[in-house]
């Protein structure tokens, strides 16, 4: 059983619709894959209406937060998505996303680099705009050869010369948010630190005491060493350990089932699950 939980579509930054994203994970040899759109839920619907049989659907989101000034993100699983404590958090963040990405882009034009919010918001399309959709434009204009590498301290890392903050949710009140609409939390890439400072194992220790449910440990951004690491301090703290591509179609390197979560762990996300409930394929449309 290939289980993969956490995917990308239009519906935030990914290139493939939703639609797009359940038919390629049918055909990559996936069972299960879940859509964990940026601090949205507004693919549900198109991946519940496309889903091939033999592929299940897990629905998510990858929540935007931050603790002593560092950027995480969350991951939810099967959560009530019209839960109204949850929703408004959502809203609020992606409501912030569009001044942020302008934001951006003029400090970008201050370093002499020519991106344009038209551009910007091309790249974007109908999806939640982010720093990806900003680091696209770099790559298109010539300024960076990949994506990844627009996420330094050069460009858009945290803390970099583009750099702009924007709202996000402080995570203990993620967790306690996503607890009551009935959902399970992971920590995504904890330890990606090419990406910037990452949280210290102190703070995902007092993460798991309130109620943290896993880590994800099996990522591109993940070395040997470091998922060693992680998987030591998951069994010290009680925590569940899932893998992942954090497919986003062509904008990054990684591949559907490039890493996978065990059918066990997914299993007790299922169990701990009361928000919603992981949604079999029947033939799509």
């Amino acid at each position: 059983m290939r289980i993969d939980l956490h995917c990308h579509s239009t519906a935030s930054d990914g290139t493939d619709t939703p639609a797009e994203l359940v038919r390629n994970a049918a055909a990559a040899g996936l069972d299960v894959v879940a859509l964990t759109d940026h601090d949205s839920t507004r693919g549900y619907a198109e991946a519940i209406a496309a889903l091939p049989s033999g592929l299940t659907l897990v629905t998510g989101a990858e929540l935007s937060c931050r603790v002593d000034g560092i950027g995480m993100h969350m991951l939810a699983y099967l959560f009530d998505p019209d839960e109204p404590a949850l929703l408004a958090e959502r809203e609020l963040v992606r409501d912030d996303r569009v001044p942020r990405a302008r934001g951006m882009v003029a400090r970008l034009n201050e370093l002499g680099v020519p991106v344009t919010w038209e551009q910007v918001a091309r790249i974007a399309g109908e999806g939640s705009v982010g720093r990806p959709h900003v680091a696209t434009a770099l790559v298109e204009l010539g300024v960076v050869p990949t994506v990844s590498d627009a996420f330094t301290r050069e460009w858009l890392a945290d803390g970099g010369r583009a750099h702009v903050e924007k709202h996000e949710t402080d995570p203990f009140e993620a967790i306690r948010l996503v607890k009551a609409a009935g959902g399970v939390t992971v920590f995504a890439h904890p330890g990606a630190s090419k990406r910037g400072r990452t949280v210290s194992e102190s703070v995902i220790a007092e993460l798991a005491a309130a109620g943290l449910d896993g880590i994800e440990v099996d990522h591109m951004d993940h070395g040997d060493g470091t998922r060693v690491r992680l998987r030591g301090l998951a069994a010290d703290l009680g925590l569940l350990v899932t893998g992942s591509s954090d497919y986003h179609g062509s904008r990054k390197t990684c591949v559907l089932g490039e890493y996978t979560t065990d059918p066990e762990v997914y299993g007790e996300i299922i169990r701990r699950a009361t928000g919603a409930f992981p949604v079999p394929g029947t033939g799509g449309a």
